[in-house]
């Protein structure tokens, strides 16, 4: 694949992910943003997003809490042993 993606796709897997998703709107009814010379929806969506017309974005940054909360998990305080070893085994 040598296409060019726009400059805020920043891999391949971000493109078929945003590609695939796109592909999914068209398959239940959403209309083509573009018009090319063929109706597969997976084409028309690669190239609605190598064109840049599909808006996406990564959201709002979590807050440090959030991250922390994410990243760590902490067994809440008086939890008995099999909840504090299912803790363990997700790290």
């Amino acid at each position: 694949m040598d296409e060019r993606f726009p400059e805020r796709i920043d891999s391949k897997f971000r493109y078929v992910l945003l590609a695939s998703a796109r592909a999914e709107q068209m398959m239940r009814g959403a209309r083509p943003l573009i018009t090319i010379d063929t109706t597969k929806p997976t084409t028309v969506a690669m190239a609605e997003v190598t064109h840049d017309r599909v808006d996406w974005g990564y959201g709002p940054s979590p807050s440090m809490e959030e991250e922390e909360m994410i990243l760590n998990v902490v067994p809440e305080e008086g939890a008995d042993d099999e909840d504090a070893e299912e803790a363990e085994e997700v790290h």
